[in-house]
């Protein structure tokens, strides 16, 4: 018994020492790839690109090694998890080093130096992107949950920073000082450097996982419903949602205009399925971008959103659902539970019977 756990523990450490290795390529890929684009230095930029061919070597290595592993030894709990863990680590870390790649054949597709806003956004996100991933590598190695808690909630933060990136690139769009080229370059570097920010969470959720067992979280959404006044069918819906998915995120409602209160025929049918409406109270929604940018969903119950809303957030998802009959609470209500049910279906993969 004691040469067998002697053997596996050296299995262990070998793959471990090849996650530290894949972790330490692709670092050092991604801070190659952001410097080229900075620079414009066509050797780094090759010199990274061709870097993509041992790292995946590497990866294949590792997995191969962590099959190996689960044959020979049949690991159970701790053991298992982590395993598991490590081999979608290791697919994780392979698409991290082919986004610096991308990253390095934009860099060389560029016909000059980035404009000041430009660079000063992809060197803000590339920092940003090579301290979470490494924060992100680090609490996985040292199996440090904490680590992993506090890099996954810095990463969250996130989450508008691409949208006045974004915002960055179409003013330097419109000012055509720049080949349509580059700004298809500028857009692929920064959505590179997203992503890594995303797999950087997904390390962190792994390195939970091989702990303690938890799973990552089911995605929360939040969702706006709006229509003319929020007098009815937009205060119905988001009632309606936040009792049928009470897990699916959060829900609230609004009008492109404000009533002075609930029509009193949806306040005595919502009593009459259990929703009350009483005590709501009107709201008006200003369509602007930064107030968007707080919805995943925006569902427009009346039709014509874009007479009211210039500007989508990047991150923000608008779906038309213009309802008939909307002055019959019953008939609204007919309309939404299907389209509700199918919606949460596809963002959560729930199947409802009892709606």
């Amino acid at each position: 018994m004691a040469g067998y756990e002697e053997r596996l523990q050296k299995d262990l450490h070998r793959i471990g020492k090849r996650v530290r290795k894949m972790g330490k390529a692709v670092t050092s890929a991604l801070d190659a790839s952001v410097r080229s684009a900075l620079t414009r230095d066509a050797e780094l930029a090759t010199e990274t690109i061709l870097g993509d061919l041992p790292t995946n070597r590497l990866s294949t290595d590792l997995d191969h090694r962590c099959h190996v592993f689960v044959a020979r030894h049949l690991p159970s709990a701790g053991h298992l998890r982590y395993i598991s863990a490590v081999m979608r680590v290791n697919q994780t870390l392979e698409r991290i080093g082919d986004y610096a790649e991308t990253i390095s054949r934009g860099a060389l597709s560029l016909s000059g130096r980035a404009p000041a806003s430009i660079q000063r956004d992809i060197e803000m996100m590339g920092e940003q992107a090579q301290k979470l991933l490494t924060q992100a590598i680090r609490s996985f190695e040292e199996r440090d949950v904490e680590l992993a808690k506090g890099t996954h909630q810095a990463i969250s933060g996130f989450g508008t920073t691409f949208d006045r990136v974004f915002s960055d690139l179409v003013k330097e769009g419109e000012e055509g000082t720049r080949p349509v080229a580059d700004l298809f370059s500028f857009m692929a570097i920064f959505n590179r450097l997203e992503r890594v920010l995303h797999q950087s969470k997904n390390i962190c959720q792994q390195a939970v996982f091989a702990v303690t067992g938890e799973v990552k979280p089911t995605k929360t959404f939040d969702i706006l419903f709006v229509d003319s006044r929020n007098a009815g069918a937009s205060v119905l819906a988001e009632h309606f949602a936040r009792r049928a998915y009470p897990e699916a995120g959060t829900f609230e409602s609004a009008g492109w205009e404000t009533a002075e209160q609930v029509d009193g025929s949806f306040v005595e049918f919502g009593a009459t399925v259990g929703l009350s409406l009483i005590n709501e109270e009107p709201r008006t929604f200003s369509g602007k971008s930064r107030d968007l940018r707080e919805y995943d969903l925006v569902i427009d119950l009346v039709g014509g959103v874009h007479e009211h809303v210039r500007k989508v957030p990047y991150h923000t998802t608008l779906l038309s659902w213009p309802l008939t009959e909307r002055k019959n609470a019953e008939a609204v209500l007919a309309q939404l539970v299907p389209r509700l049910s199918d919606l949460m279906e596809t963002l959560r993969g729930d199947e409802d019977d009892e709606h």
